[in-house]
């Protein structure tokens, strides 16, 4: 086994899992190395939450093999939940008890060792030792996320699971939430993220986006926008709307979109774009001008692939 391979932290092949006779997840493979921050990314549906159980051993696939943290998947998933901090979306922790009470009874279910000391030290890590006597049911949406936080980390886990963390919080508390992410990827902490996010997207090291089941892209962010084949104009000035409205269905026009003030033209057929966008760059009412596709350009373009694959397969 090379070096590399000694840094994986996840390494799955072939994962299935099905409810109800609807495949969910389909021949997933992924791959994730230590420090590594991972984002998951799709529509809802998508099974971007039952990829993350099954890889954290709260789900056995169906088919598929592999490891995590050293361990095997479907025989040693309970040596693997050991070493995992899960955060769901919900708010998980008890809001009648304080924010200390709460972490005390997480290290008694952990079995942790001088519990007073790592509520302690989980609390300051966190910012929230002032806060330790305050009912956790009074707090603000993104102090109720550091507390979920600090109930991950009390065991000190190797790898951090994320379910849509920093849905309904607002920006300043998103932005000290990934930075307390990176630290803890920066010791080591491999952290696994589904996100809606482009710009928590961004901040990952890696992504993979799943659409139905199925892995439809994964690597960098340069790496994802290079796959798509994505050309994109910009268009600024007036009447945005109508013109938006004329260029759907062109030739070559794959999607239109609106960003604040700009308008997105973009299609994988560079030439075709070209062509159908030429008579309205030569009019001079708007300017034109290519840009690089953004994140938000590809998962748009993946998401409306995916809903027509989907919707052909019945």
């Amino acid at each position: 086994m090379n070096a590399e391979a000694h840094e994986l932290v996840i390494d799955v092949q072939g994962l299935c899992k099905s409810f109800g006779g609807r495949r969910v997840v389909d021949q997933l493979d992924m791959q994730v190395r230590r420090g590594e921050i991972y984002g998951f990314l799709g529509p809802n549906g998508s099974g971007k939450t039952t990829s993350i159980r099954m890889l954290c051993g709260l789900l056995t696939p169906d088919a598929g093999s592999g490891r995590c943290l050293g361990y095997d998947i479907l025989k040693e998933a309970a040596e693997i939940k050991r070493h995992v901090g899960y955060m769901t979306q919900r708010f998980g922790l008890y809001e009648d008890l304080t924010l200390r009470e709460n972490l005390e009874f997480i290290a008694r279910m952990y079995a942790i060792g001088h519990r007073q000391a790592a509520v302690q030290r989980s609390l300051a890590r966190l910012g929230l030792a002032d806060r330790h006597r305050q009912l956790a049911g009074a707090l603000s949406g993104g102090w109720k996320q550091r507390l979920a936080l600090a109930a991950c980390l009390l065991h000190e886990p190797r790898l951090l699971l994320l379910d849509e963390p920093t849905a309904g919080v607002d920006p300043k508390a998103r932005r000290d939430f990934w930075e307390q992410i990176h630290r803890l990827a920066a010791e080591g902490v491999t952290v696994l993220v589904s996100t809606h996010y482009m710009d928590e997207a961004e901040r990952c090291h890696r992504l993979a986006y799943l659409a139905y089941g199925h892995l439809l892209v994964h690597g960098t962010v340069p790496e994802v926008v290079a796959a798509s084949g994505l050309t994109t104009w910009a268009v600024e000035g007036e009447g945005l709307t109508a013109l938006a409205d004329e260029l759907r269905g062109l030739p070559g026009v794959l999607q239109v979109a609106a960003f604040g003030t700009t308008l997105h033209v973009s299609g994988t057929d560079a030439v075709q774009l070209e062509a159908s966008t030429a008579p309205f760059r030569s009019t001079g009412n708007h300017r034109w001008q290519l840009s690089v596709a953004g994140l938000e350009d590809v998962f748009i373009q993946l998401m409306e692939g995916a809903r027509d694959n989907y919707a052909h397969s019945g």
